[in-house]
């Protein structure tokens, strides 16, 4: 997905020649913390609440006052992913969204990417979680959805967490089935290391108990 795909216009910006007063009413509407300043079209920069904080006269022109974000801004085709790097890096309500010729073509606020990241990771649909870890050597998601297709299921949602100084890594499967007693049996057979689970059926928290007696009984 590409920024502008996340553009809406239900917050509206303000202008250099607007008083300080409407840029903290609008803030306080909204209840977000940076407002974009847009002259005729083009954009000139984002406005912070922290900006505001030292202002003595409400009624002063926002462009007199001195801003302390640099280029805080997207372009329309840049991915989701850059999108979130700056809401991130840069602690930020909201991100403007600009053309290649600096024209302002609206914002990003932060509840479109709760949104998104909402749609992308299918929460509102029923199922199970699964949460993995694994050596980043052995990373197939193939061999994983093989496991869970092997049990008449499908996998809607999936990402990886990594961590520091690391060579284990975090998968998070979002399935569309809810008892996955016998998916979670598969995974252990094939010695992945299942650290939660949720929204399924039974307790499985013994599962690898379980499932070793089963061996030992079969080898008999």
């Amino acid at each position: 997905m590409l920024a502008i795909e996340l553009v809406a216009d239900i917050i509206p910006p303000v202008s250099t020649s607007d008083t300080i007063q409407k840029a903290v009413d609008r803030m306080m509407e909204f209840r977000i913390r940076h407002l974009p300043i847009v002259n005729d079209g083009q954009f000139v920069g984002l406005i912070a609440e922290d900006d505001l904080v030292e202002q003595l006269n409400y009624q002063t022109p926002v462009g007199d006052v001195t801003l302390s974000l640099i280029n805080p801004y997207v372009l329309e085709d840049q991915h989701v992913y850059d999108v979130i790097r700056v809401f991130y890096e840069r602690e930020l309500t909201v991100v403007p969204v600009l053309n290649d010729k600096n024209k302002y073509l609206g914002l990003i606020s932060n509840n479109a990417l709760i949104e998104y990241f909402a749609q992308l990771t299918a929460v509102s649909q029923p199922g199970g979680i699964i949460v993995l870890e694994i050596d980043n050597k052995n990373n197939s998601l193939a061999h994983m959805a093989q496991i869970v297709e092997s049990d008449n299921a499908q996998i809607l949602s999936s990402y990886v967490r990594t961590f520091p100084d690391s060579t284990r890594m975090e998968v998070t499967l979002k399935v569309n089935k809810q008892d996955i007693s016998a998916m979670l049996s598969t995974f252990l057979r094939y010695e992945y290391t299942i650290k939660a689970t949720f929204n399924h059926s039974g307790d499985v928290d013994n599962s690898r108990e379980r499932y070793d007696s089963l061996m030992n009984y079969l080898n008999l």
